[in-house]
């Protein structure tokens, strides 16, 4: 990397609208921070972009002095590929302008929106876009990586709500990206990740969503977590698609609608969402409550953009986190038991093993529609490993390792980008399965040179 001098970089931060940072800035420390404390990087340079023009003259000042380049939006991908050592973050977080058209149900948002503002500004239309489960999770990510959570099976996946984007390319460029303006590169942001340029709007179609929701948790035993799964994979995967339910094994945390003596004790949670007709989502949680003897329940009609904050808590950033996941067409016997053998061993209070169901909507896209290609899938599995203490960073990341490969031989194809860590660079390949090639040759026209590489990475050549 070539270092500019005094007066160089001078004159790149007078061009810019939003501050520059170096080590030496008062707020660096603070702004270069990642959710994931496991990733704990300095670049040299922070860019804290306004607009577009922010990201064109960073990327350009970037490749001239060829710097390694970080992208961050939110600043939540588990791998930590937002920051680098030595090169320059071209920072989006300031970016959060949400535009709203109702009378056409699309939504126009900037790549350092969260979930939570992109949810604030289309409740007050009664619309909503399928995303995640966690309010301070960023949209760039999640939509780049596929993204999903409680409207899947209803909507589908966030990058089927993505009806074009404006990216800045490597080369200097500004182009649109949809179905008929450049619809290769369009078909590779719906899942390709970060690979192909940075995106400084999503533009999304949207939907109509009624003001509450029936929403809540049910909480079961670990005792009971077998018995639970089976009936889970029996009587909610081919739910109606308004119908979402979730399966948690952890510690349970001190929520107050729990006795303070099942606190820190190991359950299995169902956390359920139902975006249809209130009464029939409360007969629909009746049948979930009946699957075992719970030891607290808290269901009850809510706003969703409420509903999106409720495991905000569990997870702060700050904390080390490591995850593994494997996709499901079916949970068999067989993997049940592996994930609850594995759950009666949490390594720490925090650790848990998640399945989040997908099965509907998203299932009916071909496989190549877009770029992420796992339309077989109808449970996702992540472990999550997550702990505060460096010390134990061994047992944490060896129980999250061993689960994965326990696991594997009854996962289908494919994998979740945005929950691979930053060791899983050798199953991309696998991840992207058959639309890996397709991926290659726009990875070759828009990035030849692989600049943006801190991602899941596609090698161009």
């Amino acid at each position: 990397m070539q270092q500019p001098d005094p007066e160089q970089l001078k004159q790149f931060e007078d061009s810019l609208s939003g501050p520059l940072l170096t080590p030496e800035s008062a707020d660096y420390d603070e702004v270069r921070q990642l959710w994931n404390a496991m990733a704990d990087k300095r670049p040299a340079y922070i860019v804290r972009c306004q607009d577009r023009a922010d990201v064109l003259a960073s990327l350009n000042f970037a490749n001239h002095y060829q710097m390694e380049i970080a992208v961050r939006g939110a600043g939540h991908n588990i791998a930590g590929n937002a920051s680098c050592d030595g090169g320059i973050m071209i920072d989006l977080s300031l970016m959060t302008d949400v535009e709203v058209d109702a009378g056409a149900r699309r939504v126009y948002v900037q790549p350092g929106v969260t979930l939570g503002g992109l949810d604030a500004a289309t409740a007050k239309h009664g619309l909503v876009v399928p995303t995640g489960i966690n309010s301070t999770t960023g949209i760039a990510g999640l939509t780049l990586g596929g993204g999903f959570g409680w409207l899947t099976r209803r909507f589908g996946m966030t990058v089927d709500s993505l009806v074009g984007a404006e990216v800045v390319t490597v080369e200097g460029g500004i182009v649109y990206a949809s179905a008929d303006e450049e619809p290769d590169l369009f078909w590779a942001l719906r899942g390709g990740g970060g690979n192909f340029g940075i995106v400084t709007r999503f533009d999304f179609e949207a939907y109509p969503l009624a003001d509450q929701v029936l929403a809540g948790l049910l909480v079961f035993p670990l005792e009971q977590a077998e018995s639970i799964l089976k009936q889970y994979r029996e009587q909610v995967i081919d739910s109606p698609l308004e119908c979402n339910a979730w399966v948690v094994m952890r510690h349970a945390p001190p929520l107050p609608f729990l006795e303070e003596s099942v606190h820190g004790t190991k359950v299995v949670i169902l956390a359920l969402c139902c975006t249809g007709d209130i009464e029939e989502g409360k007969a629909w949680a009746a049948k979930l409550e009946a699957f075992g003897s719970p030891v607290g329940t808290h269901v009850g009609p809510m706003p969703f953009d409420q509903w999106q904050q409720a495991f905000d808590p569990l997870l702060a950033p700050g904390a080390r986190n490591y995850w593994k996941t494997h996709n499901f067409t079916e949970l068999s016997d067989e993997m049940i038991t592996v994930a609850v053998d594995f759950a009666e061993q949490l390594p720490g209070p925090e650790c848990e093993v998640f399945f989040g169901l997908i099965a509907g909507k998203a299932n009916t896209v071909a496989t190549d529609a877009t770029a992420w290609p796992c339309r077989d899938a109808k449970v996702v599995m992540n472990v999550h490993a997550r702990w505060q203490e460096p010390t134990h960073d061994g047992s944490c990341i060896d129980w999250a390792r061993a689960l994965f490969r326990a696991s594997e031989p009854y996962a289908s194809g494919g994998a979740y980008v945005n929950f691979m860590t930053d060791d899983e660079g050798g199953r991309v390949e696998d991840a992207y399965r058959e639309n890996y090639a397709r991926l290659k040759a726009v990875k070759r026209r828009f990035d030849p040179h692989n600049r943006l590489h801190l991602n899941q990475n596609i090698q161009p050549d």
